[in-house]
């Protein structure tokens, strides 16, 4: 029962992943929405896709700022046979995406900043939790089935439960770097980004209600009164067989009920209460019955009813009302390379390496908060894997293509355990990896559009998925405008929709069996940047 709240840090991938790796958002820039292909970008979004392809624009300060609104579904449809309904739909709303970025380039050398959340920066809702928060629930129901045969009016039939959840995460990527131009064929790069990060999680499990007949009772005190008519019961069944023990001592062990009553040692009152009571423990002839059998009878209904008024009160404890209040700290350091070539004219060819970023992120419960430091301890790791990206550009002048590839290693990178079942680890099958091309038109001197597709697939094996976090392999198709409004002033617009591979993974629970749940995902994207340069 203690997994009944078990929020654990990994719902941080709920709330991430929006274009990228499993923690990196790589969709971040409006050029980027509308061709899915910009790791050999030589324009101002090249700060965070190609930051060694800098020093191809003209010398002056550059500006741009970025904005997206994302909105994604992740149903969950849970065959867990224990559960009421095992349809979940959660939501990520982010209404705004911000990104920006600054360049200045002075003949052979560009420095650059950079930020945007490069990590998280959405909230997702569970307005009635997961299946792995009411699994735990649902199986209280057959945890009770005991207590029909103590007594039918204690038949315990069905659960009901209020449970809400929302997580927030976002990682800002806080980046600064410096280009330099070795001739006309090869640029360099080295930079940092500085990564706060910030979760927040609230979430409630209250208000678990049994039904015992035609009526729900709240868990909780039913359990606690249920345990106490059990004590009284375990009580009573003892005093009886204190009762007897003395007839027992003075050989009346081998006699029935008759023959104690016709010795004189028992009136009729007596023995017609000691017959109820052996009725009501589930003895079908009672005058069969000698004193040491019935003595035997009452003395183990004691142990019984004791033991499971025991077992009631615990458990009428753990499905009390918990309430998580609690926000993550931390922040990270990641270092960055780059190489950009171009062998001739109209091609471009470029490389970027981030290193594996060490994150740990401190957990602060606020004041109401009831259960987050049993969940979380003091400390969360959130380490964000290595990532390799590799870029083609080539223009005909009418026509722009890139081809882009990024390979994410997440092996290198220890992703905890399933929250189903702790003892087993989250594996990686292969790393990550992205392959995207995008095409734009220059239809006019100042005005273009594009499309563009991109494939995703992060290598996660079935011990990686769960409701609180899952890959699926996907299929984005992007499309947009660039508009130069005047030759320092430029936008871009653009949508892309993302269409998911379903997910089925089967879990072994060990008291229902084999079940399985399956995962699906949406993700659409409406994006629009603005940049500026003032040249010199």
């Amino acid at each position: 029962m203690k997994r009944i709240l078990t929020i654990a840090s990994i719902l941080i991938f709920s709330v991430n992943a929006f274009g990228g790796g499993l923690l990196t958002n790589t969709n971040q820039s409006a050029q980027f929405i509308r061709m899915m292909s910009r790791n050999a970008s030589t324009g101002i979004d090249a700060v965070y896709f190609n930051p060694a392809g800098l020093t191809t624009l003209e010398n002056g300060w550059h500006f741009a700022i970025n904005s997206q609104t994302i909105l994604q579904t992740k149903p969950v449809n849970s065959k867990f046979p224990l559960l009421n309904d095992g349809y979940y739909d959660g939501t990520v709303n982010v209404p705004v995406f911000p990104t920006g970025f600054a360049v200045y380039k002075m003949d052979q050398w560009a420095f650059s900043f950079g930020v945007g959340p490069n990590a998280g920066g959405g909230s997702a809702v569970y307005e009635r939790g997961l299946p792995s928060f009411e699994i735990p629930v649902s199986k209280v129901v057959p945890g009770l089935a005991g207590l029909r045969q103590i007594n039918p009016g204690l038949d315990v039939t069905s659960y009901d439960v209020d449970i809400a959840f929302e997580g927030s995460s976002v990682f800002w990527g806080i980046q600064l770097g410096a280009t330099y131009q070795v001739n006309d064929i090869f640029s360099l790069y080295g930079g940092v980004r500085y990564l706060p990060a910030k979760n927040t999680y609230v979430g409630d499990i209250k208000n678990i209600r049994l039904q015992v007949g035609e009526q729900y009772y709240p868990a909780p005190e039913w359990l606690t009164q249920t345990a106490t008519q059990l004590q009284g019961m375990a009580a009573n069944a003892g005093s009886v067989a204190g009762e007897i023990q003395p007839l027992i001592t003075q050989g009346a062990g081998e006699l029935t009920l008759e023959q104690v009553q016709n010795a004189g040692y028992i009136s009729e009152p007596q023995r017609t209460a000691i017959e109820q009571g052996l009725t009501s423990l589930g003895a079908t002839n009672p005058g069969a019955m000698n004193m040491n059998q019935i003595h035997q009878t009452f003395s183990g209904a004691q142990q019984q009813l004791s033991t499971a008024g025991n077992q009631l009160s615990g458990t009428a404890g753990l499905l009390g009302d918990k309430h998580v209040d609690t926000e993550q700290t931390g922040s990270g350091i990641t270092p960055m390379i780059g190489v950009n070539i171009s062998p001739v004219e109209n091609l471009n060819l470029a490389l970027k390496y981030e290193m594996k970023t060490s994150l740990s992120l401190e957990n602060k419960p606020n004041a109401n908060d009831n259960y987050s430091s049993q969940i979380f301890g003091d400390a969360v790791s959130n380490d964000l894997p290595a990532i390799l990206g590799l870029g083609a550009g080539y223009t005909t002048g009418l026509l722009e293509a890139q081809l882009s590839y990024n390979m994410y290693f997440n092996k290198g990178v220890n992703w905890g355990a399933n929250i189903r079942n702790t003892s087993i680890k989250r594996e990686i099958d292969r790393n990550g990896m992205e392959i995207g091309v995008g095409l734009q038109f220059n239809v006019l001197d100042n005005f273009a559009f594009s499309v563009g597709g991109l494939y995703g697939d992060q290598g996660v094996a079935e011990s990686y998925q769960s409701d609180f976090s899952y890959s699926n392999p996907s299929v984005t198709a992007g499309a947009g405008i660039e508009w130069k409004i005047t030759p320092a002033f430029k936008l871009d617009a653009g949508f892309s929709n993302t269409f998911y591979q379903d997910q089925t993974v089967t879990f072994t629970d060990p008291d229902a069996g084999n079940y399985s749940e399956v995962y699906e995902k949406t993700t659409l994207n409406f994006a629009i940047g603005l940049s500026y340069s003032i040249f010199k």
